[in-house]
């Protein structure tokens, strides 16, 4: 790596080493809707977010494949702790989203920075990509918040650009990233089961660089990268109905799969849960290898990781 003097020197020495480490954590990789977009234009992908690097490598690598070029990406401070992993995810065109503001006059500081720094970038010609939401969806409910929609309209307020316009010049995409198998699953489940017993849940110095480690190198399974179609008019009209856009378009792109089929019969036959969904066909060797997953965990994260599974299919959120 001594020889590299830019960025996308380094981005193209990683491509190899991606490639490798995507064929041995997945069964394939499934890349739809770019075709329908104009090749070369600069958008703002918003994705859900279901694993702190994997999302945005899957996206980066899907545009790659496809001969588009790769988008910078927002990446939490809480990441910078690990010097090895903030130097590799700088290299790879991140951007620091400052996560531990203390006062409101320096989180808004940050804000207008980062909405500006975004605007920018697209204008230059830079793809971006950002999650949907400050932090990942561990309960499998892909909901966007409208704080970083709105967070994203401050770059307008210097031209007193409104909402609509102000959003529509960065060209938002809805993207949606599933994976068949979650290699943190279990942790989630574990984190999510702590805070519901209003335990005091608190990370360990090293829990996001873990997570990450185990994110990039865990088995996936089947990954699909699914980009949708650009937001305009009414959709933009405020943060309130993009939010909802957003949030119907990923829910569009997802598919079923067997393992949200056996979570759910796994749910009904233990746990008496959700008894009123058909869960269809059965896999009873993903129901095996869901068991599997948690044969030494409590019931409580047994319950919680199948109810994160079966997601797709249980409309009553209040199970979730």
């Amino acid at each position: 790596m001594g020889a590299m003097t830019s960025v996308d020197e380094v981005q193209t020495w990683l491509v190899r080493w991606i490639e490798e480490l995507i064929n041995k954590t997945t069964s394939r990789v499934e890349v739809a809707g770019l075709d329908d977009m104009a090749s070369g234009a600069s958008y703002l992908w918003l994705s859900n977010h279901r694993d702190i690097a994997m999302d945005p490598t899957l996206i980066n690598f899907s545009l790659h494949r496809q001969g588009w070029p790769t988008a910078r990406i927002a990446i939490g401070d809480n990441l910078l702790h690990n010097p090895v992993l903030a130097d590799v995810m700088r290299l790879n065109k991140s951007f620091v989203v400052k996560r531990s503001a203390a006062s409101k006059r320096e989180k808004l500081t940050e804000l207008q920075r980062l909405s500006g720094y975004i605007k920018q970038s697209l204008d230059q010609g830079h793809s971006v990509w950002l999650a949907q939401r400050e932090g990942r969806a561990k309960d499998s409910r892909d909901k966007t918040d409208t704080a970083v929609l709105k967070m994203l309209a401050l770059s307008g307020r210097e031209l007193k650009d409104d909402f609509t316009t102000t959003l529509t010049s960065l060209r938002p995409v809805p993207v949606l990233v599933q994976y068949e198998w979650d290699p943190c699953d279990v942790l989630k489940a574990r984190e999510l089961v702590a805070r519901a017993d209003g335990s005091s849940y608190a990370k360990a110095a090293n829990e996001d660089t873990q997570s990450v480690i185990r994110g990039l190198t865990g088995y996936k399974g089947h990954v699909r990268v699914c980009f949708g179609s650009p937001l305009k008019d009414d959709m933009l009209a405020d943060a309130h109905a993009m939010a909802a856009e957003i949030d119907r378009q990923i829910k569009a792109l997802a598919v079923v799969m067997p393992v949200h089929r056996a979570a759910l019969s796994l749910l009904q036959r233990h746990f008496n849960l959700a008894t009123d969904v058909n869960p269809g066909q059965v896999d009873e060797a993903c129901c095996r290898a869901l068991l599997s997953r948690v044969q030494n965990e409590p019931e409580a994260v047994v319950r919680r990781l199948l109810l994160n599974y079966a997601a797709p299919l249980i409309e009553d959120e209040t199970l979730i």
